[in-house]
This record gives C-alpha cells, structure tokens and sequence, in this order.
C-alpha cells in the first residue's frame, strides 16, 4: 500500500477544482427546472398549480431511479485508480442497461397521472393540465437518468468543467424555448403546460446527448458503447444492489420533507408558505454541500482504489472540515438576515405577509442549526459512497428519519405543542442521527483493509 500524502491544502484545492464545476452544474439544473414554474406562473394560475403538483409526481419516480448513477462514483473512481479501464466500461455499460430497464418500467405511469390526482382529491382542471404536462415530460425521465449517470462518469474521471458548460447553454435553450412554446411565437401558436412539457423534454435530450457525445469523443479508449446490446451479469448484479440502497435512502429523504410539507398544512396557511421558504433557502445552500460532497465520493474512491487508507482518511478530513465551515458560513447568513431573506419571496402588498415573514424568520433559526446536519449527513453518506459502501448507510439513513425524525416532527410539530417550529426540529432530529450514524459508520473502521480481494467493499 503507497505511504504517499497531500498536504491537507492540496486536498481542499482538489477538491474544489473538482466541486465547484459539480455545484455549478447542480444550480444550472435547479434554474432549468425552475423555469417552467417561473414562465407558467405568467401563463396563468392553474397552469402553474398544474406544473407544480405534476412535477412532484415526476420528481418522485426520478429519484427513485437516480440511484444507480449515484452509487457508480466511487467504484468508476477505484477503478480508474486500478486502471482497470474494462471494469469502468462494464460499470457505466451496465449502469445504462438498468437506467433504461428502469425508465421503460416507470414511465407507462406517467399516463396516469390523471386519475391518480383525482382520486387524491384534486380538482378536475388541475388534474387534466397536470395530465396533459406529464404525460409529455414523463419521457424526459430518460435522458435525466442518462445524463446523470453520465456526468457521474465524467466525474469520476474529472471532468466536470464540459458538464457544466453545456448546463448552461441547456438552461439559456431552455428559457428560450419556454418563451416560444408556453406563449407561442415565430407562428407557433400557445401552448401553454405542453410546450413547457415539450420544452422540458427537447432540452433534457439535447443536454443528454452533448454530454453523451463528449464521453465518447473524451475517453474513446473506454469504448463505452462498445457491444452495448451484450449482457454483463457479473456487473450487472454488482450496480443493481450497489445502486437500488441510494435510491431507497433517496426516496427516503423526500419522503421526509414531503411528510414536514403535511404537518405544516395542519398548523396554518402562513406557517405552510413560511415552510416553503425557508426550504427554498436551505435548498439552495445544499446544493453547495451536495456538490462538494460528489467531489469527495470521487477523492474518497480514487484513494480506496489505490489501497491507500492515509489519502483516503487525509481527503476525508478536509471533506467534513470544507462542510462544516460552509455550513457556519450559511448559519451565519440565515441568523443575521432572515427576515430579509424571508421577504424576498414575498409581495409586501399581500396582508399575509407580515405573518409568513415572522413564521419564516423563526423557521430560519432552526434551518442555520439545520445546515450542519444536513451537510454532515450529506458528506458522510458521499464519502461511504466512495468506499463502495450502500446498504448499512441507506438502513441508518431509514432509520434516522423515518423511525425517528417523522416521529419526532409529528408529535413535537402537532398544533397544541410547538406547531411549525416542532415539525422543523424533527427534522433537525432526523438529520442529527443520520450524520452520527453515518459519519461513526466510516469513522470507525479501516476501509482499505475491510477490501475484498477484487476490490469490492466486505462491509456489507
């Protein structure tokens, strides 16, 4: 095993060359995203309900399915530190086969959207638009999971500054795209949720195949598509259960938060908005924490495919040092400005907002003591990734928020108790024993002598 170390500030400059073009790339998604809700909310006011409640929907099934590219960082990674070039071409090869396999499995779903929103109780016009949305935008459930496996791949390789670059390009097409179709232009007549379903779908496709072709055209010697149609059961095995844990404990995570959404419903309309806004922020700000993290799942990979536990414990160190002090960096933010940061949200004509403002400002509160947990969490269960290691951490993290933050938002969040300020310490409970769980499940043993002779993970 090499004895070779970095200084820790070679490990922080690696890891941000590394991160920030993954931060960059995770804010131009959101902003992609984000468009068809700013657009349509000019539309009209049911077809931005319709959007947003279809795309939940939408959301949902992605996530469910983003778990094989996710889990593939760390072992491309180890490979690469191998150069074991065939077995990089057998992961992303296969990586591909589930990827589709799971969208051809989930996308007939799509079709009822519907019906599945009427028997939810929701009214019949935003139904049928929320249909008519995702029935469209539910193909784009293909090249999203392509792409993000893809860019896992260029990640793991870093390479990450293309990915970025034609993010950008993807949000201007998008917005661009939206104008003609939502509104229609250039003779094209209106079209409203389905042209910023169609639009949705032409730029997730566009964006899929740039990143697509600069893989193959980047790293030929991969031959990532070569013999794509011949199975590779080894393999195939291995991603499927390195890859279906992080999509359990994915859905797990958003199952959380959509459960907080519920609770505040029961508290009052103002602490509801108050919810969304202080999520909004912390989402925001843990798009930084998830980008960095990405970046250590690569370090952390590369470090445990060299067998060298002292690089890998090193990057690891610097990894959680780069997270807590961003996230005392947010703390600071959010206690110092937020009622500022509440109000840009807001119209200061609406009567309600002086009370959403006073709900956001104490939910605020909570959310900077929620930035260390949460990045914490984040960090650990990335670098776990990075060692190859999935199961464990996906029951820690079950366990962590369903059996204790649920719980404890429920009955602390109840109206008679502490209302919205209880469902937010839930989940401050939640995330706490998620980043202990995890971070004393990496902590506590020697990574690179718990390796199989393939260099495979035995932890599980």
């Amino acid at each position: 095993m090499s004895t070779s170390r970095l200084t820790y500030g070679a490990h922080a400059r690696a890891l941000l060359a590394l991160g920030l073009p993954i931060v960059g790339t995770l804010v131009a998604g959101l902003v992609l995203h984000m468009s068809d809700t700013v657009m349509l909310g000019k539309y009209g006011i049911d077809e931005l309900a319709a959007v947003v409640i279809g795309g939940q929907i939408w959301f949902i099934l992605f996530i469910a399915g983003s778990g094989i590219g996710a889990a593939l960082s760390g072992p491309i990674a180890s490979a690469m530190a191998q150069k074991d070039e065939v077995t990089v071409r057998r992961l992303v090869r296969m990586g591909l086969w589930l990827t589709v396999g799971y969208a051809m499995l989930v996308t007939p779903i799509y079709f009822f959207a519907e019906p599945l929103l009427l028997a939810l109780g929701q009214q019949p016009q935003i139904a049928a638009l929320a249909g008519d949305y995702v029935q469209i935008v539910g193909f784009s459930v293909y090249p999203v999971l392509l792409q993000n496996l893809i860019r896992t791949y260029l990640a793991a390789l870093e390479k990450t500054a293309f990915v970025l670059i034609a993010s950008i390009i993807a949000v201007i097409f998008h917005i661009f795209l939206n104008w003609v179709l939502i509104f229609g232009a250039f003779g094209i007549p209106a079209m409203g949720v389905k042209g910023a379903a169609i639009s949705s779908l032409l730029t997730d496709t566009a964006l899929m195949l740039m990143v697509l072709a600069y893989a193959l055209r980047t790293f030929p010697e991969h031959r990532l598509l070569h013999r794509f149609w011949k199975p590779d059961w080894e393999i195939l095995k291995r991603v499927f259960f390195l890859g279906v844990p992080v999509s359990l404990q994915l859905v797990a995570e958003v199952g959380l938060f959509a459960f907080a959404a519920v609770l505040m419903g029961r508290v009052s309309a103002e602490m509801l908005a108050a919810h969304g806004i202080a999520l909004q922020l912390a989402g925001i700000t843990f798009l930084i924490q998830l980008g960095v993290a990405q970046a250590a799942t690569v370090r952390t990979g590369q470090a445990f495919g060299a067998r060298n536990d002292r690089l890998l414990r090193d990057g690891a160190l610097v990894g959680v040092f780069m997270s807590i002090l961003f996230a005392v960096f947010t703390m600071a933010v959010f206690l110092i400005f937020r009622e500022g940061l509440v109000s840009l949200f807001l119209s200061p004509d609406d009567p309600d907002t002086p009370a959403v403002i006073a709900a956001g400002a104490t939910l605020l509160i909570l959310a900077a003591i929620f930035q260390i947990f949460d990045g914490g969490q984040a960090m650990a269960m990335n670098l776990l990734r990075g060692v190859h290691d999935t199961r464990i951490p996906m029951v820690i993290a079950i366990v962590s928020y369903w059996l204790v933050g649920v719980p404890a938002a429920w009955w602390l969040g109840s109206p008679d108790r502490f209302g919205g300020v209880g469902v937010w310490s839930g989940l401050v409970i939640g995330l706490a024993c998620a980043w202990v769980g995890l971070s004393v499940r990496f902590w506590r043993r020697n990574w690179v002598v718990a390796v199989g002779p393939a260099g495979h993970s035995m932890a599980n």
